[in-house]
């Protein structure tokens, strides 16, 4: 009988997952430079090592994420430009985080060439929580101006001032109300504008096992 994968387990799992990988060498990576191949390559070793232990809802392109049940997606990226891209669902996304967590791998692909094989070195495994997951730059400027007494109109100004893609006369004081309201998470993504969003990850990279809700695995 297969046990249920939590979030926690999956965090062991992947430590020993970054451990293990950054070990192997392997003909099929040598002198596949694409970060979209070598991300497949991963999520695919470490679907395959969970699904034979654990029981759990795979993901799929209709769902979006890798790990639909525990609301975690896997990210991974070279250490020479730690970014990846997801989808744009809303601009809230930018201030109250992407919805769900992210595991993130960073490698270091390390190619022999003369037995034609190579490694991927995991330099940094870290999971991000959810509430983490918003834009560092936006987060930290709406913290700053609730705990100056700000009100709607300031925030709807800052919004504007960020070019949120949001109309600003309905959605704005929305968004606004609820940062009145509601407690705010500072996200530590860089999240840029488009139609896929770009995370990029030197922040998260710097404050893992400094922030609550970054978590350095490895």
């Amino acid at each position: 009988m297969k046990k249920k994968l939590t979030k926690s387990i999956l965090r062991k799992e992947a430590k020993i997952f970054a451990e293990e990988i950054s070990k192997i060498e392997d003909k099929y990576l040598f002198n596949i430079n694409d970060g979209k191949s070598v991300g497949t390559y991963v999520e695919h070793k470490l679907q395959n090592l969970l699904s034979k232990k654990y029981k759990y809802e795979k993901g799929n392109s209709a769902r979006g994420i890798d790990f639909p049940e525990l609301l975690v997606d896997i990210k991974v990226t070279s250490h020479k430009q730690p970014q990846s891209s997801c989808p744009c669902k809303s601009a809230n996304q930018k201030i109250f985080g992407l919805g769900y967590s992210l595991l993130i791998f960073v490698y270091d692909k390390i190619d022999d060439n003369k037995a034609q094989k190579s490694r991927l070195n995991i330099l940094h495994s870290i999971f991000i929580d959810a509430s983490r997951t918003g834009d560092y730059q936006l987060t930290s400027s709406i913290k700053q101006i609730l705990e100056n007494d700000g009100n709607s109109d300031d925030l709807i100004a800052l919004m504007r001032d960020k070019n949120l893609p949001i109309d600003y006369d309905i959605e704005g004081p929305i968004i606004a109300e609820i940062l009145l309201r509601d407690p705010l998470n500072i996200g530590y993504l860089t999240i840029s504008n488009a139609l896929q969003w770009r995370l990029q990850y030197g922040r998260v990279i710097q404050k893992a096992g400094k922030i609550k809700g970054i978590i350095k695995i490895r």
